[in-house]
């Protein structure tokens, strides 16, 4: 279970089975904010205010933080092994296969339960968008899960199914169509900033954590969902020219571009509209999500900030620009379903390469014979997106999303400082810097979030990891290429994914 596959046989993979390398710096940023720039922001920030109030900037420099020194970890390694798989691979490469295992198994949470949020967030938007612009009142019953006062959300489950059915077929946007949905994101915040920070008041900073440090830490576990995305420019290796310069400037750039769009977001609905927290009887802050909080935003008259499901455009609405917020609400429906779509693309190419490595069986990389996309494993992967985002609210998927990408994130640091031991002459066109401060921070940052989860979050991940193990040893230990003998021979250019990563997916 601690076998390795040795980096050199990694990179002669990747040479087996090139990819076309048509992606520069440019292009590598413009993916990494269209994948990070999505549901966190538009939809997260109401979650952030319930758990910490205006404490929620805090949330997003703790947050932002701990993923600037994870970026810089990847961008180490993701410079230096320019192949597919991301953490799955490198983990594969310095800490053995039952450790990749488990990294895959947790990206399985990054992706398909990320998808299944952002479909939540989509439809919160749309159905916001459909209610104002045509002043209907659609029941809760259908736009919502259990959890959160309904029944079904159908609309999300809808989008999933929609997103499945265009990755079977193999429709992929354009570069020239994701370029647009993304600067359509960027205008659309820019404008928000420019309409909210102005008319900002002081006042509603006060009090400034309503519900202590703690919420403050349990929004930055929650936000992190916001910064999730910059990973998926290291999935995207194999098509990268020059990948020893351009990752690193295409993973950094990125994140730092989003940091400055979310604080200045997040002080746009503090400053004009308040995020204080909605209490119980007993001064606790209800949790985001519940039934609860859903009867207490009735009882208020969904006045707050937290009560809403689209709240940058409630936001507009409410400081007097109605069509502007109505406009932010079309661009999120334009652009968040190109994120479901990247994130059920990098989901099936995790899959793809944990079969190509023996560990799951072959026919999930199966190929359909008309559509040359891996159709068994899409189908799969749709089906429980649309049933995530049909019956679970978005700050739960989000944040049981967190659990699996914190986990990998923590495996990356890892492998860094064990690799600059035991493979120290190896060339490393980026290295991270003061490596081994910036490491174990990463590390220690991931393992402060995971803990500053719910207790159910941290039972769930928990659970899935011990399946995780059980599918390990009753298949994958026997299985494995590695294990065989066969690194190299199995890796043919027939096996390679049908067509490269869209340009710049999740725009």
């Amino acid at each position: 279970m601690w076998r390795v596959k040795s980096l050199d046989a990694i990179l002669l993979t990747a040479e087996k089975k090139s990819l076309h390398r048509s992606l520069g710096a440019f292009q590598l940023t413009m993916l990494g904010i269209g994948a990070i720039i999505g549901t966190g922001i538009f939809v997260l920030t109401a979650e952030a205010a319930q758990k910490a109030g205006p404490g929620m900037l805090l949330s997003f420099v703790i947050a932002g933080f701990v993923c600037a020194v994870a970026a810089l970890c990847y961008a180490e390694m993701s410079s230096m092994v320019p192949v597919s798989g991301s953490a799955y691979t490198y983990s594969y490469a310095v800490m053995g296969e039952m450790i990749a295992w488990m990294v895959g198994w947790a990206l399985i949470l990054e992706y398909a339960v990320a998808a299944g949020a952002v479909s939540v967030g989509w439809s919160g938007y749309v159905v916001g968008l459909i209610e104002n612009a045509f002043a209907l009142d659609i029941p809760n019953t259908l736009v919502r899960g259990p959890m959160d006062g309904g029944l079904v959300n159908l609309p999300a489950a809808g989008i999933a199914l929609l997103v499945t059915c265009l990755l079977v077929v193999g429709t992929r946007e354009s570069a020239t169509v994701n370029a647009f949905l993304v600067v359509v994101k960027v205008v659309a915040l820019t404008a928000f900033v420019i309409l909210a920070v102005p008319a900002m008041n002081m006042d509603n900073f006060d009090p400034f954590m309503p519900l202590g440090f703690g919420g403050v830490s349990a929004a930055a576990a929650s936000i992190f969902f916001a910064y999730v995305g910059f990973d998926a420019v290291s999935t995207a290796a194999e098509e990268t020219k020059n990948p020893q310069r351009n990752m690193p400037i295409g993973l950094i750039g990125s994140l730092g571009i989003c940091t400055i769009f979310y604080l200045l977001v997040a002080s746009g609905v503090i400053g004009t509209v308040g995020a204080q927290p909605v209490m119980d009887a007993a001064g606790l802050g209800l949790r985001p999500g519940s039934a609860e909080l859903t009867a207490a935003c009735e009882t208020v008259g969904a006045t707050h900030v937290v009560c809403s499901k689209e709240a940058l455009a409630w936001t507009l609405r409410e400081i007097g620009w109605p069509q502007v917020g109505n406009l932010l609400g079309l661009a999120a429906g334009l652009a968040l379903p190109s994120v479901i779509l990247m994130m059920m693309f990098g989901q099936t190419r995790i899959f793809f390469v944990m079969s190509r490595d023996g560990l799951l069986p072959g026919v999930l990389s199966k190929v359909h014979p008309k559509f040359h996309t891996p159709h068994v494993i899409t189908i799969i992967t749709g089906v429980a997106v649309a049933a995530f985002s049909a019956f679970f609210p978005v700050g739960v998927l989000a944040d049981i999303s967190n659990s699996g990408t914190l986990f990998a994130f923590a495996m990356v640091a890892v492998a860094v400082v064990v690799l600059r031991r035991t493979d120290p002459s190896r060339k490393r066109p980026f290295r991270t810097p003061a490596v081994l401060v910036v490491a174990p921070l990463a590390a220690i940052g991931c393992v402060y979030l995971f803990f500053s989860l719910s207790a159910e979050t941290k039972l769930m991940f928990l659970a899935w990891a011990a399946i995780g193990l059980v599918v390990y040893f009753l298949y994958g230990y026997r299985n494995s290429h590695v294990a065989r003998g066969s690194v190299e021979t199995h890796e043919l250019d027939s096996d390679a994914p049908p067509g490269p990563v869209p340009p710049i997916p999740g725009a």
